[in-house]
């Protein structure tokens, strides 16, 4: 099967832990977007009553467009469930999140949730986390001078341009840049050193988020749980 048939399939897997009156965060990328509409199809066939809680305008959009009802994070007491994609996740259930310039908001969502599950094709899994690129959203005041103070301590850093050479704006009207790191040897340290760097809104380490994990397979959809 083709990368997008096996997220296809961990998504269509993901929606069944969706309940009645949930309140549930949907994430953002290429996986949530089949889960979005696979949701949708339960919420119409069951008559389901729920309410969503997007991570990005383009995920809200969709939801919208495919019938479910939306609120905004403040808007909303509690999530009982989110689901979400990521970009890399090893076997300690580290993940590396942010490719589509959401994770600032992902990970408020994230924090916000009783239980939060991750879908992914098996291409996501790895063992250890950091050939993709760690993403940081940065304010544009001042973002050249974090980039040198990334740079300064061999984080490699690149700001992120769209296909045109222009800078990716998130939803939030920052810069993303990148951090080319190969492995990220020690990624609690890490995360704590970034979130410390005046500047810098947030990053893409996602530790100690998920304890669930759906991943699509060639030999179907599979469901990992973090060892307790």
């Amino acid at each position: 099967m083709k990368q997008d048939e096996l997220k296809k399939m961990a998504a269509e897997a993901a929606v069944e832990f969706v309940e009645d009156h949930m309140i549930v965060g949907l994430g953002t990328g290429s996986t949530v977007m089949h889960m979005v509409t696979a949701l949708a199809k339960r919420v119409k066939a069951e008559n389901l009553t729920i309410v969503g809680v997007s991570t990005s305008r383009r995920t809200e959009i969709q939801a919208e467009d495919l019938g479910i009802t939306m609120k905004s994070i403040d808007d909303v007491d509690h999530v009982d469930l989110t689901i979400d994609g990521a970009d890399e996740v090893d076997k300690s259930f580290n993940g590396i999140k942010g490719g589509g310039a959401a994770h600032a908001f992902e990970k408020i969502v994230a924090t916000s949730s009783t239980r939060n599950l991750w879908i992914v094709d098996e291409s996501k899994l790895v063992d250890r986390i950091g050939r993709f690129p760690l993403p940081i959203e940065v304010i544009p005041y001042g973002s050249k001078k974090v980039f040198a103070r990334l740079a300064s301590e061999n984080l490699n850093p690149q700001f992120r341009k769209d296909d045109q050479g222009n800078d990716v704006i998130t939803d939030s009207g920052n810069f993303i840049i990148d951090l080319h790191l190969g492995v990220v040897e020690h990624p609690h340290l890490l995360a704590n050193w970034l979130s410390e760097q005046v500047g810098v809104l947030e990053h893409g380490l996602f530790l100690d988020t998920v304890d669930t994990v759906i991943v699509g397979t060639q030999d179907g959809p599979k469901i990992l749980h973090a060892h307790k």
